[in-house]
């Protein structure tokens, strides 16, 4: 639908100006920022890069697997920095006395107080700086997995906001995955882990997290199960 400024221009006669007005607008609007997806398929719908939604669409279960393989879709970085750039993002000298961390951790102690979702997010990005992982993926990750709730189960017996099964949790030193600033610190090394696996490729890391590196390997890609596709491009929606 037209602007009010350029219907009125039809309105009035002025149909000509009106459409060339229209046209800049256009041309504007699409000079804007490229698409969030150029950030891992570049040139997007230019050169034969096809965005994950057509990679879905386009794939079968015994070729799904092998499209991630492209040299190309496999450059995705993830925001991972080395070792001494972390030592210096927090140092613990230069930390306030309050942290967001040790405000979380006192909610946990009330059991009639659980953290806002203000508080889980400053957990969210405490911990991601630590851990070297970009905190807008973690965000959209625990959008995914329980809707920020600090209390989810699933079925399967996926516990607390990032929905860490029993053996994660145990190999990550989890004791409470209901106490969020555990839970959030256990989920994170875990998707760092997975990043660091597959040089950063955000696809294959969100696929080994839902499905299991296991599973990322066997098929040499995102598996063609249903459930995982769509957890991942669902996250990548929030993401990007």
């Amino acid at each position: 639908m037209f602007s009010n400024f350029i219907q009125g221009l039809l309105n009035s006669g002025g149909q000509a100006q009106a459409m060339q007005r229209y046209a800049q607008i256009a041309n504007k609007v699409n000079n804007i920022n490229p698409s969030p997806l150029d950030t891992i398929y570049p040139n997007n719908a230019k050169v034969n890069s096809p965005t994950f939604e057509k990679v879905l669409q386009a794939t079968t279960k015994s070729n799904f697997g092998t499209l991630l393989l492209d040299p190309k879709l496999k450059q995705v970085q993830a925001n991972i920095v080395n070792q001494n750039i972390q030592q210096s993002i927090v140092k613990p000298a230069e930390q306030p006395k309050t942290t967001a961390l040790q405000e979380a951790i006192a909610v946990q102690t009330n059991i009639q107080q659980p953290a806002s979702k203000a508080q889980i997010l400053n957990v969210v990005s405490q911990i991601s700086k630590k851990h070297g992982v970009d905190e807008k993926l973690v965000q959209a990750l625990i959008k995914q997995e329980s809707g920020f709730n600090p209390k989810a189960k699933s079925k399967s017996g996926a516990m607390g906001l990032m929905q860490l099964m029993p053996s994660t949790a145990k190999s990550m030193g989890v004791k409470d995955p209901y106490n969020t600033v555990q839970n959030v610190e256990g989920g994170v090394k875990y998707l760092k882990s997975m990043l660091n696996k597959y040089n950063g490729n955000v696809i294959l890391a969100l696929a080994a997290y839902n499905a299991g590196p296991g599973a990322v390997d066997k098929y040499s890609g995102v598996p063609p199960y249903k459930e995982t596709q769509n957890y991942v491009k669902n996250i990548l929606a929030n993401y990007l």
